[in-house]
């Protein structure tokens, strides 16, 4: 059966958020207060397949209580920088940490403080959704005695309640997204990784899953760290990074590369006219009047 990776039974919860307790420039308030640390803190992080280097050692934060969101054309980087992050590939060099967790040494530290939405979709098909939440509930050693409550909580928050008994094989696309974001929060995570959730989706049913994670990111304290390629999805997150070529080349507010690219492609605006300009023009020339700029003219 498919499921997210799970935690080894010893494993001990972090303190929320973790991290180096620096302000992230940008960021909003964690849950502990302003600058309250990193949720996700990388350095340096490289990935090499034999001969290619898919990712060219990144470094960024993503703050408490963040949505993040990572954007790059396919093939940039963005899957393998969030599989290295989730501890489902090794890095090359560089580090990372997560939830205060080293992705490396403290690997099944990170995956109990971690939700995973895969690109493509894990749900076992013959079960249905309430089986695929139980067992998920059972690799991650939730208590019994919370898993109904807990359950009942994350399918009504994705609308799908009335549907929990009905075998996903005959769930939509967008109901099968819905209830992987499920999942990925019934074990209560810090971080929530979503790897291009909305991807293959038409536009009415992307718009309803940004509306789901709106609303769980109002109810859960949690950071949400995901992938897209989707340039208008930028508009949900509080910080973007852009990747390509296995570089970041932009860190910032999502309204930032817009104001950026505005500004390049606005007409300069018009010089004052030279001293030489206004000696040859006529004496009604109101550019020529004594508080104008050519007056002053070097």
């Amino acid at each position: 059966m498919n499921a997210s990776p799970a935690p080894s039974s010893g494993a001990v919860a972090a303190p929320p958020g973790g991290g180096t307790g620096l302000p992230i420039p940008g960021a909003p308030p964690g849950r502990d207060g302003a600058g309250a640390g990193a949720a996700v803190s990388v350095r340096g992080l490289v990935k090499r397949y034999r001969e290619v280097e898919a990712v060219r050692g990144i470094d960024f934060d993503v703050a408490v209580g963040e949505t993040f969101g990572f954007l790059g054309p396919n093939g940039a980087g963005k899957s393998t920088t969030i599989n290295m992050l989730c501890t489902l590939a090794r890095p090359s060099a560089g580090s990372a940490r997560v939830a205060g967790h080293d992705v490396v040494r403290e690997r099944d530290e990170v995956r109990r403080n971690i939700g995973l939405v895969f690109q493509d979709t894990t749900l076992d098909a013959y079960l249905t959704g309430e089986q695929n939440l139980r067992l998920h509930a059972e690799l991650y050693g939730v208590p019994r005695d919370l898993v109904g409550e807990r359950m009942r909580q994350v399918i009504e928050m994705v609308g799908l309640w009335e549907r929990r008994k009905a075998r996903v094989s005959v769930y939509s696309g967008g109901m099968r997204r819905r209830l992987e974001i499920a999942r990925g929060l019934l074990h209560s995570p810090r971080v929530l990784f979503l790897d291009e959730p909305t991807v293959g989706l038409d536009p009415q049913t992307r718009s309803s899953i940004w509306g789901y994670v709106r609303e769980l990111k109002a109810q859960e304290e949690i950071t949400i760290f995901l992938t897209t390629h989707y340039m208008d999805e930028a508009e949900y997150c509080d910080r973007i990074a852009i990747i390509d070529n296995g570089r970041i080349i932009v860190l910032d507010t999502p309204q930032a590369p817009r104001c950026a690219s505005a500004s390049a492609s606005r007409p300069p605006s018009p010089k004052a006219p030279s001293r030489l300009a206004c000696q040859r023009a006529s004496s009604s020339c109101p550019a020529c009047s004594p508080s104008s700029a050519c007056r002053s003219a070097a």
